[in-house]
């Protein structure tokens, strides 16, 4: 028999990652394509950072997001949300789906017209509409929103000139059981703000009262909350019916349904504490079936969702720039994508994957984009395999909202991507150059010249 070598006993260290409530997390699986591309081909022809956005997975959350609700109900319509990501390519994806527009300025009113919606599919949203806004949208049949009592009596007082009569809704906001309670827009619902607007628009006769409208909350968790809201704007339809002689068409319950992103300071991951679309389907059409209108008087439900279609459809890869240790000894790791391109890192834990395989040794640690700013903080905290000068890493759930809040503070915004369904990639936004950034600018003549 053999002898065998005689090995010395070691003791090594075993990080396990964090405790929650599940147990310890000790397995991690690199990311190294996205819809059957190589993240580091994609990296290598456009840099880093870059977004890349994948058209697969947006249709497909809208077809999902159209079956919730059809199957539960006959009549709904979704109006895509322009402010969580304006870019054209993706507008255009939602509406080659079928939806409308739904905007709130009138920056992305024009948007919405040069990608080809028709004014009469267009919902014009928000608190501010210039009288050359009100007129355009008016004239292109849109359905004006009403935010305040100084906008409805500006639509009354310019109504004379306007080619047709302004079709209009108004914004309600009330109490649903969430709080703080959003009464920063609309008429509130509880006080009778609501009901005065609603007579005052019918008494007019200068506008065609279609619809109701209300948004009650973003990245909501509760599905009954939509229910109350939908049975109150049903409430007033009716009354508009049974009391103005005036049917409403359409209600419209906004948006606010969330991703799966995990917020700060959450117990429970994403995906695990956020209710699916069905159930907010569910809550909503229920609801609205026991208004007590006739089958063919239920008025038009109407969804304004962005987030809940677009925000894990979007992804941003990024390189790690350098390792360092922190006075209190933590890792600290620094990537060249920051908060001037990645702003839903204030609001949420985004989920974090290498790129490239690693050891499986791994460490908390604190991710910092490039800024020279201390509020440059991608992940407070996060427990990840060791990185290196160099790696890549992906980071998750990042369509909605960081195209459109993004901005170039110390850093210019880097290239857009799109995956189609066959797997080509579109670049659909260029990085930004000195040149594009500084071409607003004028120079007094004084100041042509220096002398250092």
């Amino acid at each position: 028999m053999e002898k065998l070598v005689y090995e010395s006993p070691s003791i090594q260290k075993m990080n396990a990652g964090l405790m929650n409530k599940f147990g310890t997390r000790t397995d991690y699986e690199p990311v190294k394509q996205i819809d059957g591309v190589s993240v580091h081909s994609m990296m290598a022809q456009y840099g880093s950072p870059l977004f890349v956005l994948s058209e697969r997975t947006m249709r497909n959350n809208y077809q999902n997001a159209v079956r919730a609700f059809t199957t539960r109900y006959p009549k709904v319509h979704f109006a895509w949300s322009y402010k969580t990501n304006y870019l054209n390519a993706v507008c255009r994806i939602f509406h080659q789906e079928g939806s409308w527009a739904e905007v709130v300025s009138g920056f992305e009113y024009r948007k919405a017209l040069g990608n080809g919606v028709p004014g009469n599919k267009i919902i014009f949203n928000g608190p501010e509409k210039t009288n050359e806004e009100l007129e355009m949208a008016s004239n292109n049949g849109s359905l004006i929103h009403i935010d305040h009592f100084d906008e409805l009596y500006q639509l009354i007082e310019m109504s004379d000139k306007l080619k047709q009569k302004p079709r209009v809704a108004i914004r309600v906001n009330m109490d649903t059981g969430v709080y703080p309670m959003w009464d920063r827009f609309g008429f509130n619902f509880e006080n009778g703000q609501a009901w005065s607007a609603l007579n005052k628009i019918v008494a007019s006769g200068k506008m065609d009262l279609t619809g109701l409208h209300c948004h009650i909350g973003t990245f909501m968790l509760s599905a009954n909350a939509y229910a109350t809201a939908a049975k109150k704007l049903g409430d007033l339809a009716w009354k508009c019916k049974t009391q103005l002689n005036t049917a409403i068409q359409y209600i419209d319950l906004g948006g606010g349904f969330p991703s799966t992103n995990t917020l700060r300071g959450s117990f429970l991951p994403g995906t695990d504490a956020v209710p699916s679309v069905d159930e907010f389907a569910e809550a909503i059409t229920k609801e609205l079936l026991l208004l007590g209108f006739p089958p063919a008087e239920l008025p038009l439900l109407v969804l304004e969702s962005g987030r809940v279609l677009v925000d894990d459809a979007g992804y941003l890869l990024s390189t790690v720039l350098a390792n360092k240790r922190l006075s209190d000894g933590r890792r600290a790791t620094i990537l060249d994508a920051g908060v001037n391109v990645l702003f839903t890192s204030f609001w949420y834990d985004h989920k974090i994957t290498p790129a490239q395989d690693f050891t499986q040794h791994t460490e908390d640690m604190a991710l910092y984009g490039p800024l020279c700013m201390n509020i440059d903080v991608v992940r407070q905290s996060v427990n990840l395999p060791l990185l290196n000068r160099g790696d890549r890493v992906v980071i998750h759930k990042v369509g909605a909202y960081n195209m459109t809040q993004w901005m170039q503070f110390i850093q210019m915004r880097p290239n857009v991507i799109l995956i189609d369904e066959q797997g080509q990639t579109h670049l659909i936004r260029e990085a930004e150059k000195l040149e594009y950034v500084e071409q607003l600018e004028k120079v007094p003549h004084h100041l042509q010249q220096i002398n250092i």
